[in-house]
């Protein structure tokens, strides 16, 4: 099914209307041989459109998380589905009263998704998917073991019962965790492991990982926590708290709607209504988890931060952060 008809899909099941933006995240494990390339072509294609987001071209392939219009996503989608290559990509959606992403970037990367070890190719060698129910079924099998392959601070706001936190601060912190825990611990090549992300991109990279080191029943959950989300029965739903998203929302409830969660400035932790209660925070500033972790001349310029926000609101326009 091509990009643009799981785009009508999507708008055909679901009450979207015209003033919401959609957001589209989508990736694709290939040989990409032409990706600077492509990545004239759509900054070309883009630049006709108000999409907004990221999109990373490697040699490994394409990775993107964008919003727009429906008009403009549809428009975009055209064009992508004119490239045989992303004939089967599987996008997942979810909309927003506001645009979530501030620019357009298109940018050329080693990996899609960083690792840091070459060798490892989802193209030629994955695990085995696994859709809801098979999902479900494995989360409750005795002797299966559940990873979850996100960061430390994504973990912390939700995840699936009877997963394994292995607490590290970026994916390409999890060879070591694995060395660590599997490897030096001589968990057997024969352990049922089943791993999952946000999106599908970080546990579908770990399986080829493991699969690479000799695991041989290794599993994932098809479209991550987010296409489980979009399409669990509720009363099937095994999923625990809120899923961490990167973008202004933070977090996203089981509808996929925005979370309770805000983000603290200086550390990126994801914060609660009672972790803003704490003496701690201050907006922009600083939290329980780092007001002691920064310089003064860092708390300095958060402060400042916030003050030229405050500004820019009072004159209705936007804080743009840095450019890269």
């Amino acid at each position: 099914m091509s990009l643009n008809q799981n785009l009508q899909n999507y708008l055909n099941t679901n009450n979207f209307t015209l003033d919401k933006y959609i957001i589209s995240t989508f990736y694709k494990f290939l040989v990409l041989e032409n990706y600077k390339e492509l990545k004239i072509k759509f900054d070309k294609s883009l630049s006709k459109t108000n999409i907004k987001g990221t999109i990373l071209l490697a040699k490994e392939g394409v990775n993107g998380t964008i919003a727009g219009s429906e008009s403009d996503l549809k428009k975009f989608f055209i064009y992508i589905d004119k490239f045989s290559q992303f004939k089967d990509i599987t996008p997942k959606f979810s909309s927003s009263n506001k645009n979530p992403f501030l620019r357009m970037k298109v940018r050329i990367k080693k990996e899609i998704v960083t690792i840091g070890i070459p060798e490892v190719s989802p193209s030629n060698l994955v695990g085995k998917y696994l859709n809801v129910e098979e999902w479900n079924e494995f989360l409750n099998e005795s002797d299966s073991m559940i990873i979850d392959t996100r960061n430390n601070y994504e973990v912390s706001i939700g995840t699936f019962k009877n997963s394994i936190n292995p607490k590290i601060k970026s994916f390409r912190d999890f060879p070591k965790w694995v060395q660590k825990n599997l490897i030096d611990k001589k968990i057997s090549k024969k352990s049922k492991i089943g791993m999952f992300c946000t999106g599908g991109i970080r546990c579908e990279k770990s399986t080829s990982y493991l699969k690479q080191l000799g695991f041989e029943n290794v599993f994932h959950l098809d479209g991550g926590i987010l296409k489980y989300l979009e399409n669990v029965k509720s009363d099937e739903n095994e999923w625990k708290g809120e899923c961490f998203v990167f973008d202004y929302r933070v977090s996203l409830n089981d509808s996929l709607e925005k979370g309770e969660y805000d983000m603290c400035y200086a550390c990126r932790m994801p914060l609660s209504k009672e972790n803003k209660k704490n003496k701690h925070f201050l907006k922009g500033q600083s939290c329980e988890y780092c007001y002691d972790q920064t310089t003064i001349k860092q708390k300095k310029r958060f402060n400042e931060r916030e003050k030229q926000i405050k500004l820019l609101k009072v004159k209705n326009l936007k804080h743009l952060g840095p450019k890269d």
